[in-house]
C-alpha cells in the first residue's frame, strides 16, 4: 500500500489511487455520477456517500387546537388541577387522530406555536430535553403542567440551516431554564400524550404585528419549504402540527365551574360563519384559496392564524388538493376549535366526518 507518502491533488484522481489504496476494489473514482468515493491509503477500505438514501417525508399534518380546557378536562397526571369533564366533541376528536397516529410509522412532531413569540428571527429549540412546569398565564386554575419533554435536536438544527439559507434569521434555543409554551404543550399532549416521539418546536415570529396578515403569509410560506428540504434531507418521516384555533374572539370571564357546557358557545354568529367557510374549503381540497383569503380571516375573526402556523404547514406540504380528514369542531371560551389532518397518503386517507 501506499504508506503515509504525500501525495500530490492530482494523485487522487488517477486510476493508480484506486489500485494502490484499495488494492481489494476493482472500482474507479467516478465523477460522472453523483456519488463520491473515498480511499484510504493505511485501510484496505472503501466507502462511499451517496445521495440515493432514502428520503424523508411529511407523513401527516395536523391542526391541532390549544385550549388548556382540553388537557384540563383529560385530567392526566402532568396536570395538577382536576376536572369534571367537559369539551367531549373537541377532545373525541382529539382521541381518535392520537389513535391514527398510533398506526403511523414516524420519527418527530414538528410543532408551530402562536405562543412562542419572538420579535427577532424565528427561533428552535436546541437542547435534546427540557424539563419544568407550565403554567398558563391566562388560567392558572385549570392548567399547571408539569412537562419531560425530548427534542430532536438534529432535525431541528437542519431546519435552522435551511432557514437561514431561505434569508431568514435563526436562532436556536439553548436555555435549559426555557420554559415551553402551553401551546406546545397542550397540542402535543393531546397527539401523543405518551410522550414517545420527540418534538421540534418552532417559534412565531411577529410578521403581522410589524407589517401585515399578507407579509406573514409570504414568510411563513417560505419557513414551510425550508423545513420541507430540511425534512427530506433528514431522511426522517415527521408528522407536522400547526398549534391554534380558527376563530379567536372569546369571552373575558369565566364561569364558576369551568367546565359547565351550559355556558360554552361561539362568541357570535360572524365567527361561525368564518370558521365554516375555512372548514368546507378544507372539506373541498382548496388549500391555495383557503391561504388567499387567510389575511381577510385572521382580521374579521382576530384568528390565531396571524403567527403564521397554517401556511407554513400547507406550505411544507405543497398545498394539498385532497380533502382533509375532520374530526370535530367545538368553542371554548367562545373561540372557535377544528382538530383536523392532511394525509398524503390516499390509502390510508379517510372520511371521518
Amino acid at each position: 500500500m501506499g504508506g503515509n507518502r504525500t501525495r500530490s491533488p492530482g494523485y487522487w484522481e488517477s486510476p493508480q489511487a484506486t489500485v494502490e489504496a484499495c488494492p481489494t476494489s476493482r472500482l474507479r473514482a467516478s465523477f460522472l455520477t453523483n456519488e463520491v468515493w473515498y480511499f484510504s491509503e493505511r485501510f484496505s477500505l472503501d466507502f462511499f456517500i451517496s445521495d440515493n438514501m432514502p428520503k424523508g417525508e411529511i407523513v401527516l399534518g395536523c391542526l391541532a387546537p390549544h385550549p388548556p380546557h382540553v388537557v384540563y378536562a383529560e385530567n392526566p397526571e402532568q396536570n395538577e388541577p382536576v376536572s369534571e369533564g367537559g369539551w367531549e366533541t373537541l377532545r373525541w376528536g382529539y382521541n381518535r387522530l392520537a389513535r391514527k397516529l398510533k398506526s403511523i410509522d414516524y420519527d418527530a412532531l414538528v410543532i408551530f406555536t402562536p405562543h412562542w413569540q419572538t420579535y427577532i428571527g424565528t427561533h428552535f429549540l436546541g437542547l435534546p430535553e427540557f424539563k419544568s412546569k407550565s403554567v398558563d398565564p391566562v388560567f392558572p386554575n385549570i392548567f399547571r403542567y408539569n412537562y419531560d419533554i425530548k427534542v430532536d435536536v438534529d432535525l431541528a438544527e437542519k431546519m435552522r440551516e435551511k432557514a437561514s439559507e431561505h434569508g431568514i434569521i435563526t436562532k436556536m434555543m439553548r436555555n435549559q431554564d426555557f420554559r415551553v409554551d402551553y401551546g406546545t404543550i397542550t397540542s402535543c399532549h393531546m397527539l401523543n400524550p405518551d410522550w414517545d416521539k420527540p418534538i421540534v418546536t418552532i417559534s412565531s415570529n411577529r410578521n403581522a404585528h410589524y407589517y401585515s396578515a399578507e407579509v406573514m403569509n409570504e414568510q411563513a410560506a417560505a419557513l414551510g419549504r425550508a423545513c420541507a428540504e430540511a425534512i427530506e434531507e433528514s431522511g426522517k418521516k415527521v408528522v407536522m402540527i400547526s398549534s391554534h384555533s380558527l376563530s379567536h374572539r372569546h369571552f373575558v370571564t369565566e364561569s364558576p365551574l369551568p367546565e359547565d357546557m351550559s355556558k360554552e358557545h361561539i362568541y357570535n354568529h360572524s365567527q361561525y360563519v368564518w370558521d365554516m367557510k375555512l372548514v368546507d374549503l378544507m372539506r373541498e381540497g382548496k388549500m391555495r384559496e383557503l391561504i388567499d383569503i387567510l389575511p381577510e380571516f385572521t382580521e374579521q375573526t382576530i384568528a390565531e392564524t396571524e403567527a403564521g402556523g397554517l401556511t407554513w404547514m400547507m406550505a411544507a406540504m405543497g398545498f394539498p388538493d385532497y380533502s382533509a380528514e375532520i374530526y370535530g369542531y367545538q368553542s371554548v371560551i367562545g373561540t372557535g376549535n377544528l382538530v383536523a389532518a392532511w394525509d398524503p397518503n390516499s390509502v390510508t386517507r379517510e372520511i371521518v366526518l
